[in-house]
């Protein structure tokens, strides 16, 4: 009994100086919250009476809590009652009130990049191209682009008056605004060789219900394998992800564990349903701007062994936010946690944690990355982003490409064709002709598209090299030669580049008649990870060996590993 009482004593001291030190460290947290507060209160009371020029007070404040939470993370953010529906429009609904259009500003004009088929501007024929000059009589010359949003949208059924600037002539336009539901599912449609295909946009109310809709359409046909397309996706409401993962994943298997520093922050989120397609092979493409939720589906799905991941390392948000309600109909969207994967990984490539002494953010080092083993006892890693499992080379445009694109000249043209032609044939078979490619071409001769190569500015960094250690004179021939044998190469790029260009010009005429689906069926003809999918797909052997982490297919879900789709697939 002595001995018993004795170990109690021991063992009851550390528990009381542990308990102890943690109601100090709190107590001393607590100080110092405290004291801080004071400090900042004083502060900023001493701003608005004393500084020498009149203060705008609101903005004080503001400009104090962005650079405050700036030194946090980009995804801790104040968001002021003034922006709320704004927020919500973003991050939580799919509505709002409006017109369906996508505008752009350019040299102070606003200019309709599309108009949403099935929507009040394209039911008015308003087009991609038209110039907005006022809105209900109010001249929008110079506006930024959110006065110009906020004068757009409004409550359904409300009138609205434009005049536009149509091919040069002065138009006007009368509508209601409506209610403009953007879908997270943006297209589905059975693809070659009996294979499914669902275009997720983003992760927000409904989108797991989509999905599913979307899943119940194709299995009318029976498929031989389903496409779930995340590219570009920067994912939403974490919640949905984990419904999405249980439409083809048994019930009771954890998707996600959130981890935050307080014990009730850190949650398990499991598949409660039974799946819809618990056995349908399954590919989910993405690339380096799916992120987040979507991050979570992709990874999730190949640390079960579930899907094959197909394209290009993803963006790696492994971060997880929550909003608290402010006073005043504000609020503040935290990061309150860091998720990880069912093998345990944390896919999150920037170390916010950590900066540097000038304060940027760097990668999750190399030499801190991690091994994990899926399910099937595959190695994946943690630390920066998704994996695929193939891996596509990204589509890299030509210096020409882009230049004809940021200077809006492929945008333009394709304005002036819809100008000519009232029809076109659809977006699978439309092609320009060469002829219709020599009539740009000749449309550019007075276009200013000067652009710099990567060729020129090697060579304008080796004529500054040989300046600095005078060696210029020596090699000038040289050098002259080679500059005027870049600059006659440079004048060939448009033929050089001509399928390229050709390609970008017929995607963005198509939009002109048949929008953003005509868009994306037109890509489709050019997708390589589409095509490596269809190839898994078609290809059981293919696809177990993949999955199963057998012969040449273990290497996946590392750091320039991954199998590669130019290789030959039997």
């Amino acid at each position: 009994m002595l001995r018993l009482k004795t170990s109690l004593k021991k063992l009851v001291v550390p528990v009381l100086v542990f308990t102890g030190i943690l109601s100090f460290s709190f107590r001393e947290d607590l100080f110092q919250a405290s004291k801080n507060l004071e400090i900042f209160s004083s502060l900023y009371k001493e701003l608005n009476i004393s500084y020498v020029d009149e203060v705008n007070s609101s903005q004080l404040m503001e400009t104090g809590i962005e650079a405050m939470l700036a030194s946090l993370d980009p995804y801790t953010e104040f968001v002021p009652e003034s922006e709320i529906e704004d927020y919500k429009m973003k991050y939580v609904s799919t509505q709002y009130g409006g017109i369906g259009t996508l505008t752009h500003t350019r040299e102070g004009r606003t200019i309709i990049s599309e108009t949403l088929e099935g929507f009040p501007a394209q039911k008015a024929d308003i087009r991609a191209g038209d110039e907005v000059l006022e809105i209900n009589g109010i001249s929008i010359k110079g506006k930024p682009y959110d006065q110009v949003s906020t004068l757009l949208k409004g409550p359904k059924s409300t009138p609205l008056k434009l005049t536009l600037k149509r091919y040069g002539e002065t138009i006007t336009k009368s509508l209601n605004r409506d209610e403009i539901t953007q879908p997270n599912v943006s297209y589905s449609a059975m693809m070659n060789n009996n294979i499914g295909y669902i275009k997720l946009d983003k992760f927000l109310e409904n989108s797991a219900r989509e999905v599913q809709d979307a899943l119940v359409n194709l299995q009318k046909n029976n498929p031989s394998g389903i496409i779930l397309d995340l590219r570009s996706n920067g994912g939403g409401i974490l919640q949905e992800a984990v419904k999405i993962v249980n439409l083809f994943v048994d019930p009771n298997v954890t998707v996600v564990t959130q981890k935050g520093k307080n014990r009730e922050k850190t949650i398990p989120y499991k598949t409660q349903n039974q799946p819809l397609a618990p056995n349908t092979p399954l590919v989910v493409l993405i690339n380096n701007r799916a992120a987040s939720a979507s991050e979570i589906v992709a990874g999730s799905l190949q640390d079960l062994d579930r899907a094959v991941i197909i394209g290009q390392r993803s963006y790696g948000k492994g971060l997880v936010q929550q909003t608290f309600n402010l006073p005043y109909n504000s609020l503040v969207k935290v990061t309150v946690a860091k998720y990880y994967t069912p093998s345990g990984r944390c896919i999150q490539a920037l170390d916010y944690t950590h900066r540097t002494a000038d304060g940027t953010v760097e990668k999750v080092a190399d030499s801190l990355i991690t091994e994990y083993k899926t399910k099937g006892n595959r190695s994946v890693y943690d630390g920066s982003g998704i994996y695929p499992d193939i891996a596509v080379p990204a589509v890299k445009l030509s210096p020409i490409s882009q230049t004809l694109l940021s200077r809006f000249l492929i945008f333009d043209y394709a304005t002036l064709y819809r100008k000519q032609k009232a029809s076109i044939a659809n977006p699978k078979t439309f092609k320009l002709s060469d002829a219709e490619y020599a009539e740009f071409v000749n449309y550019l001769s007075d276009k200013d598209y000067n652009y710099s190569t990567r060729t020129e500015k090697l060579l304008n960094d080796l004529k500054a090299e040989a300046e600095k250690e005078k060696k210029m004179t020596e090699i000038k021939s040289e050098f002259e030669s080679l500059k005027n044998k870049v600059s006659v190469s440079k004048k060939n790029d448009l033929t050089q580049f001509k399928e390229e260009i050709r390609r970008l010009l017929e995607n963005e005429i198509i939009s002109r008649y048949y929008f953003q689906k005509g868009r994306l069926e037109n890509a489709f003809i050019y997708d390589e990870d589409l095509k490596s999918a269809y190839n898994v797909l078609g290809n059981k052997t293919t696809l177990s060996a993949i999955l199963q982490g057998s012969g040449s297919y273990k290497s996946i879900g590392k750091p320039g590993g991954g199998f590669s789709a130019n290789a030959d697939i039997k």
